[in-house]
């Protein structure tokens, strides 16, 4: 994700500090949350997600009334116990429950800040898969950040801009909220006919009756809660293939549409050399979705999987930014919101590759200028590899320092095994997840440089290093 001004890029910062702060843990890694619970103990949003079972797949039958902002929702929800469950809980915030059923038999619920929780007929033994169904309705709400920006379902005055990162998916649909458990998911929306609505992978069917339109979405390759959308609005829709066979699904506000156009007009050529970069594009289509948006959603775009949402025209870098986390995000996806730059390090540092091949500076001019700038202190504030609190986890060193590091790791092994590394570690990860960790040991045990004062000073030390490597 991209911030808007200054250039800090950056995903949602954090929610209210009720909400998901009041625990927050300093430390520490993601955990196994025990059976039933409700938070997996991430570091930086211990209140996140759910112990006790993984999900498989997302079925959400949704019907939004764009005039009167009511929204009703059935989500069907297959998941498999990781242990002996006689509750469990998910993730939702607002909206009326109505009812709840577990295998076909009745369950009762109850819910707790913006935990539902789930009493099933009948205890699920451990290893076994079961569906959940949850029926719900209301106005779904946006979520503010503490620095007042917008995430969850955000209403605009054609529809809704819905981007969840970290935790906005749960204003709209129940769910295991956070990015350890992917899934896959089918959507089926139903808009008034004049709208379109637009979610994650590829449009199986549209089919309009009775002044309703009805939009089935499906999206195979497992995916993050937080990178789910459904998209409303009054769009310019063109579908197309890129040279290579690639589907593009790319929805445009027209109010939007005419600075929009070159940029959009050159993802083909961006896909092609990401490919090149990064290895093969790791889902089955491809496209955008730019919209018009309130002046309260401070900031650029999200990597929603297969379709980046962008609040407003986006420039090409922009649209480099986010067709990177395709790879580096979507697909290799952080087993913590503290690894987060991982996901932001690589798309900055896609976009740097990018500017140098556009005829601008190469990657290390751009390091040398942020590394001797006296401008802007704020990359040197905290390490990268440890945020240490929910607002610094898309904080500007996540992102510039972040990028600093591959630089570093680029001096230190070399070219060659550095770009076998943008290749070989989304390939090993494909549709998985990671952590810094893995990272780590990953880029060791392909060169003979010993890289621990490389990782040490630059993702886990405190402010500016005072060494660097010599560029090659």
């Amino acid at each position: 994700m991209r911030r808007r001004s200054p250039r800090r890029c950056g995903a949602i910062a954090a929610l209210s500090v009720a909400l998901l702060l009041s625990s927050c843990s300093p430390g520490g890694t993601v955990v196994e949350g025990a059976a039933g619970s409700g938070g997996l103990g991430d570091p930086l949003f211990p209140k996140l997600g759910n112990g006790g079972y993984h999900v498989s797949h997302y079925g959400l039958d949704l019907r939004y009334d764009v005039a009167e902002r009511h929204l009703d929702g059935t989500a069907a929800i297959t998941a498999k116990a990781g242990a002996d469950l006689r509750s469990f809980q998910l993730d939702l915030q607002g909206m009326t429950v109505t009812g709840v059923r577990v295998d076909g038999a009745d369950a009762g619920f109850s819910r707790k800040g913006h935990k539902l929780v789930v009493r099933p007929a009948a205890g699920i033994g451990k290893g076994k898969v079961f569906r959940t169904t949850v029926h719900y309705r209301g106005t779904p709400q946006e979520m503010r950040d503490a620095d007042g920006a917008s995430e969850g379902w955000v209403k605009t005055a054609d529809g809704a801009f819905v981007a969840g990162e970290p935790a906005g998916s749960m204003t709209w649909f129940p769910g295991n909220n956070h990015p350890s458990d992917k899934a896959a998911y089918d959507f089926s929306i139903t808009v008034p006919r004049r709208y379109t609505a637009v979610a994650n992978g590829e449009l199986r069917a549209k089919r309009t009756a009775g002044g309703w339109t009805t939009y089935e979405w499906h999206s195979a390759e497992p995916m993050a809660s937080y990178l789910a959308t459904a998209t409303i609005g009054t769009f310019d829709v063109q579908e197309s293939r890129t040279p290579q066979g690639l589907p593009l699904y790319v929805a445009v506000d027209p109010k939007e549409a005419e600075a929009s156009r070159k940029p959009l007009a050159r993802l083909p050529e961006i896909l092609g050399w990401a490919t090149e970069l990064f290895g093969p594009y790791p889902f089955s289509s491809a496209g955008a979705i730019v919209d018009h948006t309130p002046a309260r959603v401070d900031w650029v775009a999200l990597e929603t999987q297969t379709k980046p949402i962008y609040a407003g025209a986006p420039d090409t870098v922009t649209v480099v930014h986010e067709t990177a986390h395709q790879w580096f995000g979507d697909s290799v996806t952080p087993k913590s919101w503290r690894d987060t730059w991982l996901n932001e390090g690589f798309a900055t540092y896609a976009e740097w590759l990018w500017e140098e091949r556009e005829g601008g500076d190469s990657p290390q001019d751009r390091f040398d200028a942020l590394y001797d700038s006296d401008e802007d202190h704020a990359r040197w504030e905290f390490p990268p590899g440890t945020p240490d609190t929910a607002a610094d986890v898309t904080g500007q060193p996540v992102y510039e320092r972040g990028a600093m590091v591959l630089q570093q790791l680029r001096n230190a092994v070399g070219d060659k095994a550095f770009f076998s590394i943008l290749k070989e570690w989304p390939a090993k990860y494909r549709h998985a997840g990671a952590d810094t960790d893995d990272f780590i040991a990953f880029c060791q045990d392909r060169t003979d440089e010993d890289l621990t004062d490389l990782f040490d000073d630059w993702l886990y030390g405190d402010g500016q290093p005072e060494w660097e490597y010599d560029a090659a």
